[in-house]
Order: C-alpha cells, then sequence, then structure tokens
C-alpha cells in the first residue's frame, strides 16, 4: 500500500507539479488517534466519515439504514443458503444413503479409494 501510495503521488505531481497530494487509508469504523503514518493518513470510524462528506456526524447518521440494509441482504442469503444445502443433502441422500441410513462403504470408497486406471 504504501508503495502504491508513493507512486500515485509521484504520477499526480508529474502532471500537477504544483499540488499537493494526501495519501489516505480509509477505515469505516473503529479509531486510530494517530492518524500521520508518514507516508499516509490513516482515518477511521468518524474522522474518516467526516473527512469524505463533511459532517462529523455522518458516522451515525447512516447506522439505522446499513442495519436495514444488512437486515434484507441477511434474509436474501439465508433463503439463497437453505436452498444449496437443500440441494447438497438431496444429492448425499440420492449418492451415499439407502433409506435414510449413510452407505459409509460407498461414501468411504468415494472419499478414499484408489482411482482405477480407467477413471484416469
Amino acid at each position: 500500500m504504501r508503495d502504491d501510495f508513493k507512486r500515485a503521488k509521484v504520477a499526480h505531481r508529474t502532471n500537477n507539479p504544483k499540488s499537493n497530494v494526501r495519501a489516505v487509508n480509509g477505515c469505516c469504523y473503529g479509531r486510530d488517534n494517530r492518524p500521520d503514518k508518514g507516508d499516509y493518513f490513516k482515518h477511521c470510524g468518524q474522522q474518516f466519515w467526516e473527512l469524505i462528506t463533511g459532517n462529523s456526524n455522518f458516522y451515525l447518521d447512516i447506522i439505522e439504514p446499513l442495519g436495514h440494509q444488512a437486515r434484507q441482504k441477511n434474509e436474501e442469503f439465508l433463503q439463497a443458503y437453505e436452498k444449496v444445502l437443500a440441494s447438497f443433502v438431496e444429492e448425499f441422500m440420492r449418492d451415499y444413503c439407502q433409506g435414510y441410513m449413510i452407505d459409509w462403504q460407498r461414501l468411504v470408497k468415494f472419499n478414499s479409494a484408489r482411482k482405477s486406471k480407467s477413471a484416469k
């Protein structure tokens, strides 16, 4: 990251020699009471959100909408997860079970048996 920041500064100054470039590593949450890292600044939490929005309370303003979106995405994820899980269970039951009991020999053979020369 430091090298990328240095290269970006050089490239920017090549086209804009009088510009003052400030490399920033932004972190959406947390805090860092010593943001000056020498080659770059690290702004976290409130400092980061204020830097990019100009609003010192933005980090608080986004919590409720983010929570709502996270809840919505979580529900979508769980539905997709249940669908995939059901598909895996169906496949496992079909391939490695006999009458709702695991066919352990068949499963162990699948997992550990030497491959036959014709299977190569």
